[in-house]
């Protein structure tokens, strides 16, 4: 019995250190890059996947009804309370520490604009489509999955959930009808987070509008670049090519030598090849606002190196560049006085621009 005992306690010893040194040892792992290559994402233009509708046979009348009661109830059916009935957004004071939440926008085309100076520049229109806070993050709630690079803030940040572009509640499923019945919001079709200071949290159903920038101010918009698929190095790469004779044979638009001969015989990682272009999330940071339409709620960047497609969905917030952060933004966000005592004009220009209601710039030549 005590020898028995004695292998048991031996065997237990021995899977022990078994275990510590295969938890030192480190397996390499084929074709794991120090920095992987972006997953692949679907296109735009792929249809997603919807849910079966179960035919409820309804007749025309009570399709009718259903809209209009919909319509009449601001998209819900359960017809909840709004949050804001009971508790409305207050002003608060900004603060070079402050971080506020963004917006939601759709890519609606490029259009072009004039400076005072006469510079003819290319802007880039984008709407501001039924954006409404949907959800508020607490700090002691909010644990987002991957941390930032940048320096971690003394207050940690919470979340703003917001919802854009409005949608029928009879065609989304139960559960994720419910995250917008909750908050007595209409069911919005796309959502986005977004990271911001305990002094900027939002009530669910606080509507947002172009307005919540100036002209002037510079922005950072995030979008999906336009999906080209699988091209050659030229296009990918920008690179010049073969020459087109001089004994050049079928080679014209190849990449050519690699380099990767010699003592490396392999393909060194990073090397610029053929592959698929586009369909990537990019940041374009520091664009000036040069003009903001209140009434349709229509946004004028500088440029028209906007990332996306025409009719896809970017979204928009403060620069976080130091040279170009904003120093008096409306914090939270715009919010219009009930008095109509501030209220903003229709068209609102950046300083340098030339509105078109303007009489037309004109230069005399000298004398």
């Amino acid at each position: 019995m005590t020898s028995l005992l004695k292998s048991l306690n031996g065997f237990q010893l021995f899977s022990r250190h078994l275990k510590q040194s295969l938890n030192m040892i480190s397996v390499p792992a084929r074709g794991k890059l120090q920095n992987p290559p972006p997953k692949k994402r679907h296109p735009e233009w792929l249809p997603k996947p919807t849910r079966t509708r179960y035919n409820e046979e309804l007749s025309p009348e009570n399709k009718e009804f259903l809209s209009e009661f919909i319509s009449a109830n601001n998209g819900l059916l359960d017809v909840q309370k709004s949050p804001l009935n009971t508790e409305l957004v207050q002003s608060a004071t900004w603060t070079p520490g402050s971080k506020r939440t963004g917006l939601i926008g759709k890519k609606i085309g490029v259009y072009p604009m004039w400076l005072k100076n006469g510079k003819k520049v290319t802007t880039t229109l984008i709407q501001i489509v039924d954006n409404e806070v949907v959800k508020y993050m607490p700090p002691e709630e909010f644990n987002p999955v991957k941390r930032t690079k940048h320096l971690q803030p003394k207050v940690k940040n919470g979340c703003l959930v917001l919802g854009a572009v409005n949608i029928d509640p009879q065609l989304l499923t139960k559960e994720y009808y419910g995250i917008f019945n909750a908050a007595g919001v209409t069911p919005k079709k796309t959502l986005m987070r977004f990271v911001v200071s305990p002094n900027a949290a939002l009530q669910p159903g606080t509507p947002l509008c172009a307005a919540h920038f100036k002209p002037g101010e510079f922005i950072d918009i995030r979008g999906k670049t336009i999906d080209r698929g699988f091209q050659g190095v030229m296009k990918r790469w920008g690179f010049k090519g073969m020459p087109a004779s001089h004994g050049v044979t079928k080679t014209h638009r190849r990449p050519g030598n690699i380099g990767s001969g010699g003592t490396k015989a392999r393909v060194m990682p990073g090397t610029k090849m053929p592959g698929h272009v586009g369909n990537r999330w990019r940041i374009l940071k520091g664009v000036k606002i040069l003009r903001i339409n209140t009434k349709y709620n229509v946004i004028w960047v500088l440029g028209h190196n906007v990332p996306g497609e025409i009719n896809t969905m970017c979204y928009l917030y403060d620069t976080i560049l130091p040279t170009k952060k904003n120093t008096s933004p409306h914090f939270p966000t715009y919010l219009p006085n009930n008095e109509n005592t501030n209220v903003l004009p229709e068209e609102l220009y950046a300083d340098d621009v030339h509105p078109f209601s303007d009489p037309t710039i004109e230069y005399q030549p000298k004398s």
